[in-house]
């Protein structure tokens, strides 16, 4: 486990992918893939390629999850049902562009009665006035098309709704600049292949670089092939 804090310079100018390549990673995520993500992706491909496990992640959000709660990427709510809430009555809201992702999360939340939006957070989320005291993108910038200036306009599109001392975290897989086990290479090179991910350029730096732009007091942990991020909204 390494701990990342940097400055760093200006990543590279934010260019915006076609919308074929938006559009790819949502068709990823069908009703069967979702039927076995929780116990195929998280119970076996994050710890046994990418060396970090779900009690990890779910770890994560324990820390950091608050009482009103903005969830970008939610897969099928994994985590939502599970961490460690600050209220017996957490208010969730969900952001995705998959509608089967959508509704796979709801359902399985349904005792929490979330509020779900179906939108690009790479654009403008259009939230109304709904206010958050925690954000998070699990697993979720290394499925974003572009590079990481580009994937970074998310923390843009979510900022506004935040409280002040509110918490933006998540987890992402990266190419470069952190130690990759014997099974990551070939997975990273077939998923970028196949657009299951678009993270090929992805670098712990830029990831540094992005976060420091935006966020005075931030820290990225790293365990394996994944970043760990959180930070605190000023």
């Amino acid at each position: 486990m390494t701990e990342h804090r940097e400055t760093g310079r200006p990543g590279e100018e934010p260019t915006e992918p076609t919308q074929e390549r938006v559009l790819a990673g949502v068709h990823s995520y069908s009703r069967r893939m979702l039927a076995v993500y929780d116990l195929w992706i998280l119970g076996m491909v994050c710890p046994a390629v990418w060396h970090c496990s779900r009690r990890r992640m779910a770890r994560h959000y324990d820390r950091n999850v608050g009482a009103r709660h903005l969830d970008i990427g939610p897969g099928t709510g994994y985590f939502l049902r599970r961490c460690a809430y600050p209220t017996d009555t957490p208010e969730l809201t969900l952001v995705d562009l998959s509608p089967e992702v959508l509704r796979t999360a709801s359902a399985r939340l349904a005792r929490f009665r979330p509020t779900w939006y179906r939108r690009d957070v790479l654009r403008p989320l259009d939230l109304g006035d709904r206010r958050f005291d925690s954000a998070g993108m699990n697993l979720l910038l290394h499925c974003l098309p572009g590079g990481m200036a580009h994937k970074a306009i998310a923390f843009d599109h979510i900022l506004p709704y935040m409280e002040p001392g509110g918490r933006v975290f998540g987890s992402t897989v990266l190419a470069h600049g952190v130690r990759h086990g014997m099974l990551a290479p070939k997975a990273l090179h077939a998923l970028n292949r196949d657009n299951d991910m678009d993270n090929a350029d992805d670098s712990l730096a830029q990831l540094g670089t992005e976060l420091s732009k935006r966020f005075a007091d931030h820290r990225i942990t790293v365990h394996g092939s994944m970043a760990l991020f959180e930070a605190t909204v000023g």
